[in-house]
């Protein structure tokens, strides 16, 4: 299955988006501007994707371990005989985000879910359901494209099942953010769509990282066929609405979405030297919505 273009040949026009591209865009259009479009990112890949990506793919091979028939004990030891190799030189110096923390943080959440009742599901040719790629498409114009950590049956329902590290402690408040949100309503879509599965929601599975210990949480956020309806309404609203920025080549800052934004420090400058702090800065690796980064 070939895999659809970012952009309309020779345009500005997005044809294939995905939770992280969407997320810019509602956010601040500038900011959608200077990521997708421009393509600026830090000079500086961030530990806290690379360690959001070892983790997701030690849990994915375990996960297909389990699925074909090896127990705990041995899918557990594969597992770290990867993820120890793989991280060999890699070096952090953040205290909660390392290589130990991180080989703690597998170790501990596979022993805290082995007998988890979240079961993988099969696919039709026989393949478990992990880390899954979706592209559909939602409208002629519009691709919604991503993956997926695992498709599961729980409590006899399917789901996606998400994984997530954070440094917030796990809670209420922190799951909340998730009631509603763009990514999970995304997840859900594709479940039901590219993989014509019936899923009720998202499984959230998240792992608080600290210097001294790694504790999970679980919950599920829901999506009612309603729900759905109403979140496509509101992406094609504003995919639609980034065509006139296009058209325009103007892209608006919102300057209430700025506090924890990346691009802060160029906003606040006047407007005929941004160029010169984005090169100072940044460097221009352009996102793709097809094989995007798994965001942690």
């Amino acid at each position: 299955m070939n895999k659809p273009e970012a952009f309309f040949t020779g345009t500005q026009v997005q044809q294939t988006w995905d939770s992280t591209s969407l997320g810019w865009l509602k956010e601040c259009p500038r900011k959608y501007y200077y990521c997708m479009i421009e393509g600026w990112n830090s000079k500086h890949k961030s530990y806290h994707l690379i360690f959001g990506s070892y983790y997701h793919k030690s849990l994915e091979l375990y996960d297909l371990e389990r699925a074909k028939g090896a127990d705990h004990t041995v899918a557990l030891r594969d597992t770290l005989r990867w993820l120890m190799k793989i991280t060999w030189e890699w070096e952090s110096d953040d205290t909660a985000k390392n290589r130990e923390t991180l080989v703690r943080s597998v170790v501990w959440y596979l022993d805290h879910f082995q007998a988890d009742t979240a079961q993988t599901m099969i696919l039709s040719d026989g393949l478990p359901a992990v880390e899954l790629t979706f592209h559909f498409e939602l409208t002629k114009e519009i691709t919604l494209a991503g993956h997926l950590d695992r498709l599961v049956t729980f409590l006899d329902a399917p789901y996606i099942m998400d994984r997530k590290t954070t440094g917030a402690t796990l809670g209420s408040n922190y799951f909340d953010r998730f009631e509603p949100d763009n990514q999970m309503s995304l997840y859900t879509l594709a479940g039901r769509i590219a993989y014509d599965t019936p899923v009720r929601g998202v499984i959230i599975d998240a792992a608080q990282i600290a210097v001294g210990f790694t504790r999970f949480d679980r919950a599920i956020t829901y999506r009612t066929d309603d729900q759905l309806k109403e979140w496509t309404r509101d992406t094609i609203s504003w995919i639609e609405r980034s065509y006139g920025y296009v058209e325009k080549n103007y892209w608006p800052m919102n300057d209430k979405a700025c506090m924890l934004c990346n691009y802060k420090r160029i906003c606040s400058k006047d407007p005929s030297v941004r160029e010169t702090f984005l090169n100072s800065d940044f460097e221009k690796r352009r996102w793709n919505p097809s094989e995007g980064a798994k965001n942690a």
